[in-house]
């Protein structure tokens, strides 16, 4: 049997912490800052957790982790 292969792109997206949650970045940082006023901006820092719905495929894309 072959070996399962990690998707590349979810690789890149998505970590799992040693609790076994799966962590993201937030969305709405990247440009267009100028018009986002500084609460937005500063609200939007960190890392967020997979919501639960979304658990099963994301781990379905990393079989390794």
């Amino acid at each position: 049997m072959p070996k399962m292969k990690t998707k590349s792109g979810a690789a890149k997206r998505f970590k799992v912490r040693a609790s076994g949650s799966i962590k993201r970045g937030g969305a709405f940082k990247r440009h267009i800052l100028t018009k986002k006023t500084t609460k937005c901006k500063r609200q939007l820092r960190g890392v967020l957790a997979v919501h639960d719905s979304d658990v099963k495929s994301v781990r379905a894309m990393l079989p390794n982790a």
